[in-house]
């Protein structure tokens, strides 16, 4: 069998080339695990605290003021964007866009799989009219307590509903249970 000079010497850059089109997620994933962690994490903290200083109805400014700004100090931080997002939003800028449908249908199948809710993440690199960007979804899945004021609409305490209807009078983040995925912790970053 006869190689041209060509086309052995042309092989390195092909095959450099192939990587460059194909980037590898790992490293991202991994800090993109990290950072949804890190931010329920610390969410959590100030929900509970919220909670034990004032009951749920004060745990609703934590959710409107703080998430927001936890999520801006870890983009700041890591150079990704992140927010939260349902098909039953409270925020409404909290509404998913095609991938993150998509990201919640997928979850939503894995957890009715029997797959463990903490497990329960995503992400793929997507072509966009910009680029390449790496997407991550971790799912937000119901705990006991965001039953409070995620629960059944008639199960809301007068506090909370009236808490509800100020800050949020479009609301549908209603009608959940334990266990189920309320929505996605959504981060994308450019590649």
């Amino acid at each position: 069998m006869k190689h041209s000079k060509f086309t052995l010497a042309a092989l390195p850059l092909i095959l450099l080339a192939g990587c460059a089109s194909t980037p590898d997620t790992t490293a991202l994933t991994d800090e993109a695990r990290k950072t949804a962690g890190g931010l329920i994490q610390t969410l959590g903290g100030e929900l509970k605290a919220a909670m034990t200083a004032g009951g749920p109805a004060q745990a609703i400014g934590v959710c409107k003021e703080r998430a927001p700004k936890i999520a801006a100090e870890a983009a700041a931080r890591t150079g990704m964007q992140i927010k939260r997002v349902s098909l039953k939003n409270r925020n409404p800028k909290g509404v998913p866009d095609a991938w993150e449908i998509e990201a919640l249908a997928g979850l939503e199948k894995r957890l009715a799989a029997g797959e463990k809710p903490e497990t329960l993440d995503t992400h793929s690199v997507v072509n966009t009219p910009d680029g390449k960007v790496f997407r991550y979804a971790k799912a937000l899945v119901m705990q006991p307590v965001c039953v409070n004021c995620h629960g059944a609409a008639e199960s809301l305490s007068p506090e909370v509903k009236a808490k509800l209807a100020a800050e949020y009078p479009d609301d549908k983040a209603t009608g959940y249970t334990p266990g189920m995925i309320r929505g996605v912790l959504s981060i994308k970053k450019a590649l």
